[in-house]
């Protein structure tokens, strides 16, 4: 009888074996992701300015006037504006630069690292390079538009080229990520498909679309995810090469949270509840795509 009892109770504690060794893991992502955003919910109903010196329970007003802010809608409009244009552009230029990087040539090694180098560096670093580069008066790239005879061209400052500025920063920092995923998701495919679509005579061309292209979906999915939810919470390379401007042509929708929580007098409590908007809407298109992903590959 004593020996059953043993038993049952040494196989019920290693059966909670596991919950103790994810229990730190456990902890700290309800310290610092489920308390964080649950406490955020409570912060976009109060009147709360940045010091937090006061708050007022004012329940669903800060969302309310959020519909009515012009600003906010235009924040959204130029984020969508953004990420329709960015997604395209990374994906597109990923495959194309991934199919012809993919052999492990000692110049292809070196380009996939000259590619993957502005990755690694800060994000405000290189949208400061960037305004410097582009600067109407003391840009390089300026200096010698001019002195080709085409005048002065104000890149930053001109409301129908600065979202396009950021679009070609942002693209030109983060595509080298988008190659080194892809390169590596084509280099597992076996080469065995290839082979027998030689025999078959299939060019590269049709080999790329009927054997490249399926095989790297997966990885392809996972790409379009992290940088549709990267381009909705673009703020960074917006701050630092357009600040939002001009006439909020280039203001997303986290640089204005940004300016509502800080630099507009701290309303914590309305820039809270903007950015659940975003949340929501994030959560909104990853779900979207995550159904899309998982039809596809059935």
């Amino acid at each position: 009888m004593d020996a059953t009892v043993k038993v049952r109770s040494f196989n019920r504690h290693r059966s909670l074996a596991p919950y103790f060794f994810l229990l730190p893991a456990a902890a700290l992502i309800l310290m610092f992701n489920i308390f964080p955003l649950l406490m955020s919910f409570v912060i976009s109903t109060l009147d709360m300015q940045i010091s937090f010196s006061s708050a007022k329970f004012i329940g669903l007003k800060n969302y309310i006037d959020a519909l009515a802010d012009r600003r906010f809608i235009n924040s959204i409009g130029v984020t969508l504006k953004f990420t329709l244009l960015e997604l395209p552009v990374q994906t597109i230029l990923g495959l194309f630069l991934s199919a012809l990087l993919a052999k492990n040539t000692t110049s292809n090694k070196i380009l996939r690292s000259v590619y993957f180098l502005p990755i690694i560096c800060s994000a405000t670093a290189i949208g400061i390079m960037w305004n410097m580069i582009l600067h109407s008066n003391i840009g390089l790239i300026t200096y010698w538009i001019r002195s080709a005879g085409f005048g002065r061209v104000n890149f930053l400052n001109t409301p129908t080229l600065a979202l396009y500025v950021v679009l070609f920063v942002t693209v030109w920092r983060t595509f080298g990520i988008s190659i080194i995923i892809l390169v590596a998701s084509m280099q597992n495919v076996p080469g065995d498909y290839y082979q027998a679509a030689d025999i078959d005579g299939a060019g590269k061309i049709r080999q790329f679309f009927f054997i490249t292209l399926p095989s790297v979906m997966p990885a392809f999915w996972f790409l379009l995810m992290t940088r549709a939810i990267g381009s909705l919470q673009i703020f960074d390379i917006v701050y630092t090469l357009t600040g939002g401007g001009p006439n909020f042509t280039t203001e997303t929708l986290v640089t204005y949270v940004y300016r509502k929580a800080v630099a507009m007098g701290g309303n914590m409590g309305y820039a809270t509840a903007i950015s659940e908007f975003l949340f929501v809407f994030i959560m909104f298109i990853t779900f979207i795509q995550y159904r899309i992903m998982t039809k596809t590959e059935q």
